[in-house]
């Protein structure tokens, strides 16, 4: 298995093109908390700026029902322009807050390198996949690049983009891809995999991470949630599901799961961990992922995580260093593991 996707590298220099990023940052109080999701990005942007490209980025940030000021990207723009210093790329550059007007940003274009586009989500036609949502980007760009891997299993409009215009991929997506295709085509057994979160949708992965998986591990609070889903085909897996027993409050699996789960984990030859084991956000309730970041970091296996509370526990330890590879995605990991292709190119 291997996808064939068009690389950023094969655009022709001194043309418009769309940049979709990954800007759903976490932060608090305007401090951006991780910016490891923009920063992977940097190369891609870079090469595109040296080819003396025009770029109008776009991205999304939280879950938004209108305009909303607190989920603005104004800050994850003015985080990019400190990165790129940083990187001694310097740019001129704006922030735009409506697209709908093609003329203003034709103009904005021909005035700066980069034009960073507000959030997505603040108008109805990103989540709606609505194919004429961003016909005012398209009519003055020649190119669509999409380096949000994090977001590529999402049906959007600024996800399908591909269909609609001439598409490539950035360095940072292409090099996500080619990592989870590698562990998919010669993977090293045992295969553990390690489910957790919140998120009820990724029991809807269960069957095809069962298929590929020596065992599957649940916590967090899918526990509670998964009786209602084991009917087939879970009943064939069923030796390979290990489902976390939760402590009284529910907040957290308890000391006997912890156990077994480390166990099971140490004799992983490849472990994908995706979702923390508890609320994680919560000190009392740490200790089931604190102890599981600990066990995966300690194994000699092929090491794959992803989800912000799965990084940030092994960030707090110190062992991050030790992952193999840290997804920006944990839905499209688990879609591209389960359906090997996602909504970015299909």
């Amino acid at each position: 298995m291997k996808t064939e996707l068009r690389s950023v590298v094969e655009i022709l220099p001194e043309t418009r093109l769309i940049l979709r990023l990954d800007t759903d940052l976490p932060i608090e109080d305007g401090v951006i908390l991780d910016n490891s999701r923009l920063k992977k990005s940097i190369k891609t942007i870079e090469f595109l700026l040296k080819n003396n490209c025009k770029i109008a980025i776009i991205g999304h940030r939280g879950r938004p029902t209108d305009k909303d000021e607190n989920l603005s990207l104004k800050t994850v723009y003015l985080e990019l322009v400190s990165l790129l210093e940083e990187n001694y790329i310097e740019v001129e550059s704006v922030f735009v807050e409506n697209f709908e007007d093609n003329e203003k940003i034709d103009l904005a274009l021909a005035a700066n390198q980069i034009v960073f586009m507000e959030n997505l989500r603040f108008w109805r036609g990103e989540e709606e996949n609505d194919p004429t949502f961003l016909k005012a980007l398209m009519e003055v760009t020649q190119y669509f690049v999409n380096d949000a891997f994090g977001v590529a299993h999402r049906r959007q409009a600024s996800i399908t983009l591909h269909k609609l215009m001439p598409a490539f991929y950035g360095l940072s997506f292409l090099d996500e891809v080619r990592k989870i295709e590698e562990v998919l085509e010669n993977p090293k057994h045992p295969i553990m995999v390690i489910l957790g979160g919140a998120k009820t949708d990724k029991l809807t992965y269960l069957p095809g991470l069962l298929k590929i998986a020596d065992q599957v591990l649940v916590g967090g609070k899918l526990p509670a949630l998964i009786q209602d889903s084991l009917q087939p085909p879970f009943d064939i897996e069923k030796e390979k599901l290990v489902v976390a027993d939760l402590k009284e409050n529910g907040l957290d699996i308890n000391e006997e799961s912890i156990h077994k789960f480390k166990e099971i984990i140490e004799r992983g030859g490849t472990i994908i961990w995706s979702g923390a084991m508890g609320n994680f956000e919560v000190e009392e309730n740490q200790r089931g992922t604190s102890e599981i970041a600990l066990a995966v970091a300690s194994s000699d296996a092929y090491k794959i995580i992803a989800g912000g509370d799965t990084r940030a526990s092994l960030i707090k330890l110190g062992v991050l260093e030790r992952i193999n590879f840290v997804c920006s995605g944990g839905g499209a990991l688990l879609e591209l593991l389960t359906k090997r292709s996602l909504a970015a190119w299909e």
